[in-house]
């Protein structure tokens, strides 16, 4: 696919990709996605495919803020989003770091669930992530109650910092540098 930005392999699970989003394109495949039952915490469970759009249309236009369709196996699978915390999100609730990236994750619905496989998505969005050559931490703000994310996050090496309190959301904060997350994959730094 000409528009695939990274690629991955889970050696259990095949292959992984990723691409950049397109809003018009993408948002009912999304609008399924981020109204399911399971995706409670993204906070869109009543938005119509037009609100969905919007919202997409409104992160592509940001400086600071990106979105992405993550592929499994060369089918949409998954959502990414890459912000930057020190203008988006996080403004005023944490010390941002020279090469911080924000992150939030999504993976779609399914009645045929793999096993390990939120694991080798999360694992590949890090590998994303780190790609850039300046990212040195990621950032990311969970809900607190979100405890099937948080073991996820842990198991790549997030540490928790706390909770925070942001507008929509009790949060709990947590960041992961890239020598955490390369020592829970067996590579020295």
């Amino acid at each position: 696919m000409s528009d695939t930005l990274f690629t991955a392999t889970d050696p259990r699970l095949g292959g992984f990709a990723v691409r950049t989003l397109d809003p018009d394109r993408d948002a009912a495949l999304l609008h399924g996605w981020i109204t399911h039952p399971k995706a409670a915490f993204w906070m869109m469970q009543d938005a119509t495919v037009a609100e969905v759009a919007q919202e997409y249309r409104r992160i592509a236009d940001h400086p600071h803020h990106e979105a992405f369709i993550g592929l499994h196996q060369g089918r949409p699978a998954f959502l990414v989003e890459r912000y930057d915390p020190a203008h988006v999100e996080l403004v005023g609730l944490y010390r941002p770091r020279p090469g911080d990236v924000g992150m939030h994750f999504l993976c779609a619905p399914t009645d045929t669930p793999l096993h390990g496989f939120t694991r080798a998505v999360i694992t590949t969005v890090m590998e994303f992530l780190f790609a850039e050559p300046d990212a040195r931490r990621v950032v990311v703000e969970p809900d607190v109650r979100n405890t099937a994310v948080h073991a996820l996050n842990a198991a790549v090496g997030f540490e928790v910092v706390g909770p925070i309190r942001k507008p929509e959301k009790e949060a709990l904060l947590s960041v992961c540098t890239r020598e955490q997350f390369l020592a829970t994959r067996g590579v020295p730094a």
